[in-house]
């Protein structure tokens, strides 16, 4: 597949929701932006809240955040396709996560692809995708592609992702995906999307 606008590489940027490191939720989103490295022509950023959390958990607004998480929220706002990720933690993504969006202007994300992934104990946590992930990236009129990645604890050896059924949908849901990313970033490309 092409660049996005022809001859310049896809903006991935990965946020990985996780508290700690090493971390199974920064595993996956690490191999989710591998797979769309080894698909199509892209430049890929990851983010970690684990390693960013100091420097913005005691703000409250984005003019009192640390200089490296207003680059990292630019990163997040200029992207063609955001890869999301967080841990199932008490039933819900990680506040650090959701403070961190906090942050991201209101209407930047307007028809931005977003992938999203999460990790937990079990299977039961997989609708951490549809009831928490999804309307989040909706109040910001992002576009949530249609499937997601969901890996249980089982998923992975310390904190690499090794389950061959998983890494199976990882590579479908980037190879599903990359046309409706590869459409978006032309039409946001063309500044078609306007603000409310």
């Amino acid at each position: 597949m092409s660049a996005p606008s022809g001859d310049r590489p896809l903006r991935v940027v990965g946020v990985s929701g996780s508290l700690h490191e090493p971390s199974r939720t920064t595993g996956l989103v690490r191999t989710i932006l591998d797979t769309v490295a080894e698909r199509t022509v892209a430049d890929t950023t990851l983010i970690e809240v684990a390693a960013l959390g100091p420097s913005f958990a005691g703000a409250l607004r984005r003019d009192e955040v640390a200089p490296e998480v207003e680059r990292a929220l630019q990163l997040i706002e200029s992207a063609d396709l955001l890869v999301v990720g967080s841990p199932v933690y008490r039933a819900s993504f990680t506040g650090l996560f959701k403070h961190l969006f906090d942050f991201v202007g209101q209407y930047e994300l307007v028809g931005t692809p977003v992938l999203l992934a999460a990790t937990g104990g079990g299977e039961r946590h997989a609708l951490i995708l549809e009831h928490q992930l999804r309307p989040l990236f909706g109040f910001f009129q992002a576009l949530t592609l249609p499937t997601g990645v969901y890996a249980s604890d089982t998923d992975f050896t310390d904190a690499e992702l090794t389950s061959p059924d998983v890494i199976r949908r990882v590579a479908q849901t980037v190879g599903r995906s990359l046309p409706i990313i590869e459409q978006a970033s032309l039409v946001r490309s063309t500044e078609y999307v306007t603000t409310w």
